[in-house]
């Protein structure tokens, strides 16, 4: 059964890879033939969807002024994983379960205490994320801790390839199957509730799909470069967009677009990967601040000076 299981998986990575290297190909040769390999085909697939999945929950993350969650869920996996290499056990168990717990005891100090949201959040995040320092010093090398705080995607095995894909399926049916719910909250939490959906369920779900997502990025842009892909491109397509279904499509390919050249460059120039990756996302949100038609400040400008 596990063999069957293992040889399906293998198929189906390799009808990705397959398919993804059909448009590769017909690049310039400067640039397709940094993804002849295969460890490139399988960083490049993997990027791609970190890129995808992080844009898409992007949006929310800035509409709702999240990033200081997203932040603290990143950190809080440490623990989880240290426990998780303690034990043997796959990272991804440790590293869902602490961060979901810490999501969950910081909506329980908001909604319970006097603790305002942004307190809790650097309560819980500073807290587990000293505990899983402390514990990778005890039983790993730092070469393990260097790994997973700034990801290595240029060495992504297959069983991390396919928890990524899982991931990025399981985000974009949630957000599919609870658009309109999902957008109301972002916007209005109290209409949302007026209209009878169940906010309370929408905030853990949205929180609990923001861990999976951080999670399943461990492996490529690591746990603290994942809070800038979580920020960046959201925050770029509101510059770019105020509608949210083109917010959404605007996000989710800066995400996409700077996997892939950040990826590239990394490649060409001999650096870090996940910081490239980031830089990109950085680039493309700087370009929008200066260029934007309606939020630009260059053209903002540009228009005083007509009216003036």
């Amino acid at each position: 059964m596990l063999d069957t299981l293992d040889s399906m998986a293998s198929a189906l990575i390799a009808g990705l890879l397959a398919a993804l290297m059909v448009p590769i190909n017909l690049l310039p040769d400067a640039i397709s033939d940094a993804f002849q390999y295969a460890f490139m085909q399988r960083a490049l697939l993997t990027s791609m969807l970190v890129g995808a999945i992080c844009g898409l929950l992007s949006c929310y993350v800035v509409l709702k002024r999240w990033s200081l969650l997203g932040d603290a869920i990143s950190h809080a996996v440490l623990p989880g994983v240290a426990i998780a290499y303690l034990l043997g056990l796959p990272f991804f168990i440790g590293a869902f379960v602490t961060g979901a717990l810490t999501s969950l005891g910081i909506g329980a100090i908001e909604r319970h205490t006097r603790i305002k949201s942004d307190a809790a959040m650097g309560i819980m995040f500073t807290g587990a994320f000293a505990l899983g320092v402390v514990l990778i010093s005890k039983i790993a090398s730092s070469t393990h801790l260097m790994h997973i705080l700034f990801g290595n995607v240029l060495g992504v095995q297959q069983s991390a390839l396919l928890l990524t894909l899982a991931a990025s399926l399981v985000a974009l049916l949630v957000v599919w199957l609870a658009y309109r719910p999902l957008m109301l909250y972002a916007f209005d939490p109290t209409q949302a509730q007026a209209l009878g959906f169940n906010t309370g369920v929408i905030h853990y779900g949205l929180i609990l799909l923001l861990t999976l997502t951080i999670v399943a990025s461990l492996e490529t842009v690591g746990i603290i470069l994942v809070v800038a892909m979580l920020i960046t491109p959201g925050a770029t397509a509101h510059l770019l967009t105020d509608r949210f279904t083109t917010m959404l499509l605007i996000s989710t390919s800066v995400g996409v677009g700077s996997a892939v050249l950040g990826l590239w460059l990394s490649y060409a120039f001999d650096v870090a990967s996940g910081g490239t990756i980031v830089l990109v996302a950085t680039s493309c949100f700087f370009l929008a601040l200066l260029f934007s038609p309606r939020h630009g400040v260059l053209m903002r400008h540009w228009r005083h000076r007509r009216i003036a």
